[in-house]
């Protein structure tokens, strides 16, 4: 009956560490649940394991492709096609795998031997399996529960990061098309002007000095318009980047415009409060505090009896003249003694590893509530801007335009004017767009820094804040 008994508890003990069992999806459904309400409102697929879903994967992308490729659209292309975010999520598999591992009973050692002397025969039979580690069951599958929902946790820290860098790549690139196409039209406008120059000094209307002005100011808008070029193809291509997209699959075409500033800010109030308790690197700090925390109180004891065997033999001695056999049966355990190590140096260093992680949790709270501050101050400073610029400045500058045309169809206005003030007018609208896009970097940022995780180093918005150096004024020429 005792045997018995023992085999029961055994019995159990394997059952229960049967239990546990790798997730079949890698844990991406997790990840797409902590990172729901995180991406913009975009209900954003995760890269499946199948072929199959992989295949679909492809549809959809060539899909979106075929269209002018929006701001959502690209999120959705980046969070499905990305390689790097592929490792991230595969790495999150090997962790859970590794997780039950941990938590599975290692096997038990069978010792089998025969020994003969000139009288007996003995044979031993000996099972026996580290007894710490059914004891430590239950607190090993809580601990290592705990390690892989921080992994979780920091996996969609890294969807969130890479949809927030998929938007920012996107803004940048369709401005830069649009800054660019506006230079196009101040280029052509200097090269009308020179063309004219040109024909003046001809006739012998105009001097030399007059025509190398409009030379000078026609070289200007070529360089201009070579670094707007530049900009655009270097933008698309870091869009390409975080879109996974080479080949043939990135010559799309972008969406014509930015999207419009929104009809109010979002207020300032409990902002803080909302980091704190939405962001996902502060809930990942918060339960590495805890783990550590729970860890703490095993730590002694682990390293003291860090490896407590138990074994059952049954030796069977048989005589070689009469043939008569003797079985033995029993059992053992092996208990470390603590002579040297009373697992004082595992308690200092637990203790100080809760310290670590309570420190940690603390700079993270710190960390987060200043930067949605900053954030936000960032953001309303961008709305306020742009708003400036589309309600203000690009009316004035209308007005002055449609003004001297008039005055140039009364013959009150000379061709230079009209071309100077072409060309002043594309710079205010280029200058629009760029503090458009500012805005949207900046609330990029925010959203990031509200719900998501540090936004890490300015977007673009807050240098172009905080730089002053907004667009020359084109020169009037003459």
């Amino acid at each position: 009956m005792r045997a018995l008994h023992r085999l029961s508890l055994l019995g159990a003990a394997a059952l229960l560490a049967g239990c546990a069992s790798v997730s079949p999806d890698g844990l991406r459904g997790d990840v797409a649940a902590l990172t729901a309400g995180r991406t913009a409102g975009i209900e954003a697929a995760l890269p499946a394991t199948g072929p199959a879903a992989r295949a679909q994967a492809q549809q959809s992308i060539q899909g979106w492709l075929a269209q002018p490729l929006t701001q959502d659209a690209a999120v959705r292309i980046a969070l499905l096609n990305n390689p790097g975010l592929q490792a991230r999520l595969a790495a999150l598999g090997v962790a859970d795998a590794e997780r039950v591992q941990a938590i599975t009973l290692p096997n038990p050692q069978l010792t089998l031997g025969r020994f003969t002397n000139s009288q007996e025969r003995e044979i031993e039979r000996t099972l026996a399996f580290n007894l710490l580690d059914l004891i430590t069951l239950p607190w090993r599958t809580a601990r290592q529960a705990e390690r892989l929902q921080i992994a979780t946790l920091q996996a969609a820290q890294d969807v969130v990061t890479l949809a927030a860098s998929t938007r920012r790549a996107w803004l940048r690139a369709v401005a830069a098309e649009q800054v660019a196409a506006a230079h196009e039209r101040m280029a052509e406008a200097a090269e009308a002007g020179a063309e004219l120059a040109r024909r003046m000094v001809r006739v012998g209307n105009w001097s030399r000095l007059q025509q190398a002005r409009e030379q000078a100011l026609l070289h200007e808008a070529s360089a201009q318009l070579a670094r707007a070029r530049l900009a655009a193809a270097t933008e698309r291509e870091q869009l390409n980047r975080r879109l996974g997209l080479w080949g043939l699959q990135a010559q799309y075409q972008l969406a014509q415009q930015l999207p419009p500033l929104p009809a109010s800010a979002l207020p300032a109030d409990g902002i803080e409060a909302t980091a704190l308790r939405e962001r996902l690197d502060v809930q990942a700090a918060r339960r590495q505090l805890d783990t550590q925390a729970i860890r703490q109180g095993w730590s002694r004891a682990g390293a003291v009896f860090g490896d407590i065997g138990l074994a059952y033999s049954r030796n069977t001695t048989t005589e070689r003249d009469t043939g008569s056999s003797d079985v033995k049966r029993g059992w053992e355990i092996d208990l470390p003694l603590p002579l040297f190590d009373w697992g004082g140096a595992a308690r200092t260093r637990a203790q100080a590893q809760v310290e670590q992680s309570a420190a940690q949790l603390q700079d993270t709270a710190v960390r987060a509530r200043s930067e949605v501050r900053a954030a936000w101050r960032t953001y309303r400073t961008a709305l306020d801007l742009a708003r400036q610029q589309q309600d203000e400045m690009v009316p004035l500058r209308q007005f002055i335009s449609d003004e001297t045309t008039l005055r140039y169809n009364g013959m009150l206005a000379s061709v230079w004017d009209l071309l100077a003030e072409a060309r002043a007018s594309t710079q205010a609208v280029a200058n629009a767009i760029q503090a458009q896009r500012d805005f949207w970097l900046a609330e990029t940022d925010l959203q990031l820094a509200l719900t998501g995780t540090s936004p890490g180093n300015p977007s673009g918005a807050l240098q172009g804040l905080t730089s002053g150096a907004a667009a020359p004024s084109t020169p009037q020429g003459h």
